[in-house]
């Protein structure tokens, strides 16, 4: 579903993200892990282009994302056409990016009315079904400072599904968030997990990302250490060294 080949990622003379390739098949789960600074969110921000990786590709459902074929070189897409690609990999950030001028319903159906050209009454009813996804139901009125943190996140997730896309990428969907509020939000992943959407997650949480993901990918100063199967995830599972030293501190 979706191939990041030698992704490259500088600020100036730092590299964040150093040739960094991944295969995700369709309806898996790959959680994303390592320490502050590894790239995980760099390398996340390249996949839908919120940032213009400096080196490789990414393609999703083997077509090139950014760029067109031209002889033998390649071209930028038009800002018209990369926003249309960037409709396919939807993203849930850390912080919730809601409109604290609209109410919950009117910012689930804000994207689908004014970008995929949807008639209200038919955004409404889709927005309508995914508040109950998320248990929020009867919050569709409210406005965002009404809402706790975990609930603005679920909103935020319903946003993100309210596009169809094809891939869900999660930025650290929790750190925002007081511990007792983590458990509503990680309980819509899950749900989406089994339902078979298409995700990658950065987070911390080493015992969600256990249960729910496929496979787990170690990150460090921008760089793949390692990725293997959720049940490797553990201070004496995990084949190479520094990742079992990561687990050591966060388990």
């Amino acid at each position: 579903m979706l191939r990041a080949v030698d992704i490259t990622k500088r600020y100036g003379d730092l590299t964040v993200v150093d040739h960094v390739s991944l295969d995700v098949a369709r309806g898996e789960t790959i959680c994303l892990l390592g320490p502050s600074g590894a790239g995980k969110s760099s390398f996340l921000r390249c996949l839908n282009m919120l940032e213009k990786a400096d080196e490789g590709a990414v393609l999703l459902d083997g077509e090139l994302l950014g760029y067109r074929p031209h002889g033998t070189a390649v071209r930028e897409l038009p800002n018209r056409l990369e926003a249309a690609q960037r409709r396919n990999i939807g993203m849930v950030f850390q912080g919730f990016n809601l409109f604290s001028h609209m109410t919950i319903l009117q910012n689930i159906i804000e994207a689908p009315v004014g970008v995929l050209g949807r008639s209200k009454a038919e955004a409404t009813r889709r927005a309508r079904e995914l508040l109950a996804l998320v248990g929020l139901k009867e919050k569709a009125d409210a406005y965002p400072a009404e809402l706790s943190g975990g609930q603005q996140q679920r909103v935020a997730i319903a946003r993100a599904l309210a596009m169809d896309p094809q891939v869900l990428l999660f930025d650290e969907p929790t750190s925002a968030l007081d511990p007792e509020l983590v458990a509503g939000v990680l309980d819509v992943i899950r749900s989406l997990a089994s339902s078979g959407m298409t995700m990658l997650i950065v987070t911390h949480e080493i015992g969600f990302a256990r249960e729910v993901c496929d496979r787990f990918v170690f990150m460090e100063n921008g760089r793949v250490v390692e990725t293997g199967p959720s049940a490797r995830l553990t201070p004496t599972g995990a084949a190479h060294e520094r990742t079992r030293a990561f687990l050591s501190t966060v388990l």
